[in-house]
């Protein structure tokens, strides 16, 4: 029986997932990852971190199942946007430097005047952030010029895997669409970006379809990892782009929506569009000539998880949400903002800050619980918003740590206007490389045999339609109220 292994570097773990033909979990295992924030705004990894804990995975995963000969491909995934600097020897040369990171905003002004604001989304499908890689390789030669004299290659996170494990500089569509250096629509490397930026276009990976086999494991990677040398790796995608996959959110009108640290809505399109602000981000999809929409809010389930760690450590997060079960929608009057890492959708401002609006002696923690809650569900409608004035949204389907409570869900129902349907699987972007994996393998014939396997889970549909729309509105006018003042307050900090 052939197995597929999906690689997942994540900003907190290295994951590795088995899975066989009928698209069944045999064996997972992640090993955590550290990070570092040097300074504010900043956001690092060492990349040898990366490879050692993917190794790490591997051997646990192959030791467990014995599996190692029936391996048919490899997948790769991971976090996108990230910075890996290599000179002509493959040595890393700094930490990589990560999508949270926000110390780029004097170089993505200086990307949007060289190219212009809308030459550049026509470009790229994208406005400059400082999530993205190009201004990242910017400030590295605005400020690290003895670096910048030394780089040969720049490659994302999964890539250095890919490199680790192959030898080969190669990347796939999806993720490189992250990038701001790809021609989105000609689904290869821009050559008009790379000649305003002077940046070599040597220095970049070749580009594969999510399908297409880059390389094989060879014999220094086969020995530290165990697999076979010889084993095929395909090229994957952007762990959103992966993700999708993994819950067969494939073909227009299927949504999927994401609730981990981030809150992610992608949106599959079968021909390249554009939002003209750039308000939404405008990818390769990690199938062949697909694209997609994306919207990212920095800080969805990861509010939640500030807001326990900082003022509830010793609270469950279960007691927590039965608590806010028993406040009314619009947790009276109290709202929240969870801009607690800036924002990417709809408000591409890194010094937007998160706040609580409205409190008064009333307000139990039950309250702003739950106003933390639908806080995150207002932030998410915005990107909602944005992508239904595009195509139209049938079906959405969740997944990650904050569906799983029913009350958070019920909640995004309605402010949504949209039922929400979960997916049984919860591995996530490692799943859908492992499928891609298992494509590219012939494993399966298309994506629409690997995906027939993905199990739907509950549906949550509205049951109080209409109940949020006079918050919503409140919320919506919160950030142009206060965008001035998160300007004056980064100043104090």
């Amino acid at each position: 029986m052939p197995y597929l292994l999906g690689l997942d570097i994540s900003t907190t773990g290295a994951k590795a997932l088995l899975i066989d033909e009928q698209g069944a979990i045999v064996a997972s295992h992640t090993t955590p990852q550290p990070i570092s924030a040097p300074k504010p705004l900043w956001s690092e990894q060492n990349p040898a971190d990366w490879w050692e804990g993917i190794a790490a995975s591997i051997r646990a995963v192959l030791e467990k199942t014995g599996a190692a000969k029936e391996v048919a491909a490899i997948g790769l995934t991971g976090q996108m946007h990230g910075l890996v600097c290599l000179d002509a020897q493959g040595n890393v040369l700094r930490p990589a430097i990560l999508w949270n990171d926000q110390r780029t905003q004097a170089e993505c002004d200086q990307i949007t005047e060289t190219l212009g604001f809308s030459r550049l989304i026509q470009l790229t499908g994208n406005r400059a952030l400082t999530g993205f890689t190009a201004p990242k390789v910017l400030w590295v030669r605005n400020h690290e010029p003895e670096v910048y004299s030394k780089i040969a290659h720049i490659l994302l996170p999964k890539d250095y895997i890919r490199y680790c494990l192959t030898g080969d500089y190669a990347a796939d569509l999806s993720d490189a669409s992250g990038m701001l250096l790809l021609d989105v629509a000609r689904r290869n490397w821009s050559e008009d970006v790379l000649k305003a930026l002077n940046i070599p276009a040597a220095w970049m990976p070749q580009v594969y379809e999510g399908t297409g086999i880059t390389g094989r494991v060879h014999e220094t990677a086969a020995k530290a990892t165990g697999l076979l040398a010889g084993t095929p790796v395909v090229a994957g995608g952007g762990d959103q782009a992966a993700q999708a996959v993994g819950v067969g959110a494939v073909k227009p009108g299927i949504t999927a929506l994401t609730v981990g640290t981030s809150g992610v809505v992608f949106a599959p399109l079968s021909s390249y569009a554009y939002e003209e602000e750039g308000r939404l981000h405008a990818f390769c999809h990690a199938l062949p000539g697909q694209w997609h929409f994306m919207c990212v809010m920095l800080s969805a389930a990861g509010s939640l998880q500030w807001y326990r760690d900082t003022l509830a450590p010793d609270v469950e997060f279960g007691a927590l949400v039965a608590e806010a079960a028993k406040v009314p929608p619009g947790s009276e009057g109290l709202q929240f903002m969870p801009y607690l890492t800036g924002e990417r959708t709809p408000h591409p401002d890194p010094l937007a800050r998160g706040a609580f609006i409205g409190l008064s002696v009333r307000h139990t923690r039950a309250h702003m619980t739950r106003a933390v809650l639908e806080g995150v569900a207002f932030g998410l409608r915005d990107s909602f918003e944005l992508i239904k004035a595009k195509q139209a949204v049938e079906q959405v389907r969740v997944s990650g740590g904050g569906a799983r409570s029913l009350l958070w869900r019920q909640i995004m129902a309605n402010v949504l206007g949209s039922a929400l349907t979960t997916v049984e699987e919860t591995e996530g972007a490692a799943y859908g490389a492992a499928l891609l994996a298992g494509i590219g393998a012939g494993v399966w014939t298309d994506v629409g045999a690997a995906t027939a396997a993905i199990r739907l889970g509950e549906t949550v549909t509205p049951d109080a339609p209409g109940s949020y729309e006079a918050a919503y509105q409140v919320y919506r006018s919160l950030y142009p109220t206060l965008k001035d003042t998160f300007g004056r307050l980064a100043t104090l900090s």
